[in-house]
């Protein structure tokens, strides 16, 4: 059995894209030679390959397949610039990453701004949780992701970037309203307002568990977005966990106080394909060099 390339290109577009309107756009081609492609593969392979869904998404046999066509187009890149023929800066090749959102708020920019003006290179970021990015690695969504994760997912390598620092802060009005007790820090924390970043982050329920408050008893404000969280905390809608870079001013000019216990470390690692890519590893370089300067060393 062999794997028709054109069409596995046209599923990995389908799956990038999220729905088949938005993929014949993108190719240039009817919604309905879209979708008759992606028939004539599931028929050809025998397994269905995408749950047509609102956004679609491939099934494990559909990620397999996304996953070669990424490969095939990365591979294609860098052969043609051994031969010294690199893609024309109107046709760069788009390279699928995973961030966490503090990050991509923080400190990850730079050093893709850096690569985009260096290679015929665009990025397409999808922004988790870095619990969760490790997963886009494996469903082949992207070719790699900034992750919690230590151990390297199946086909990949994985480098350590560093830790990133969080500390539970509030402004010094919220602080004084809620925490003035000293001794009753725990029983503040079960009353307090409280800001997470969406109903999968837990560093705040974890700061709670650690100083011995019940993690789920504070009513919680869900703002989706780092540096708005960061925001909605400065401005005393709560308290919150901010990395190092989004507080320390604001801690050493007083706008912003520390609430006490212990600091919280989130090791971040980078995890790619495990491709002879040097695009791809010149890509991991420039990040690590930056998460060194960026982030605490890990341990």
């Amino acid at each position: 059995m062999r794997i028709p390339l054109d069409l596995a290109r046209t599923l990995a577009v389908v799956v990038a894209e999220g729905t088949f309107d938005a993929a014949s756009r993108a190719l240039a081609v009817t919604p309905s030679a879209v979708s008759q492609r992606i028939k004539a593969l599931e028929q050809q392979l025998g397994r269905v390959l995408l749950v047509r869904s609102k956004p679609v998404r491939p099934t494990d046999a559909g990620a397999a397949i996304v996953r070669l066509a990424r490969q095939l187009d990365l591979l294609e890149h860098e052969a043609l610039a051994g031969f010294g023929l690199e893609a024309a800066p109107e046709h760069p090749i788009s390279i699928p990453l995973a961030v966490n959102a503090d990050s991509l708020g923080t400190w990850i920019l730079p050093p893709l701004a850096d690569i985009a003006t260096r290679h015929p290179v665009v990025f397409d970021l999808y922004r988790d949780d870095q619990d969760f990015t490790a997963e886009l690695l494996e469903s082949g969504t992207v070719m790699a992701a900034i992750t919690s994760q230590a151990s390297p997912v199946a086909g990949c390598l994985v480098r350590p970037l560093g830790a990133m620092r969080y500390r539970a802060v509030a402004t010094p009005a919220f602080a004084a309203r809620w925490f003035a007790d000293e001794g009753g820090r725990v029983d503040a924390l079960n009353r307090a307002p409280v800001v997470d970043f969406d109903r999968r982050d837990d560093l705040q329920a974890a700061y709670a568990r650690a100083v011995g408050a019940d993690p789920a008893a504070a009513p919680r404000h869900y703002v989706p977005a780092s540096n708005d969280f960061a925001i909605a905390v400065k401005l005393g809608l709560g308290w919150g966990m901010l990395p190092t870079f989004q507080c320390a001013d604001e801690l050493a000019s007083g706008a912003l106080v520390a609430l006490g216990g212990p600091p919280f470390d989130v090791p971040l690692y980078w995890q790619q394909w495990n491709l002879r890519s040097p695009l791809l590893d010149g890509i991991a370089d420039t990040v690590v060099a930056a998460a060194r300067t960026a982030l605490d060393p890990l341990g």
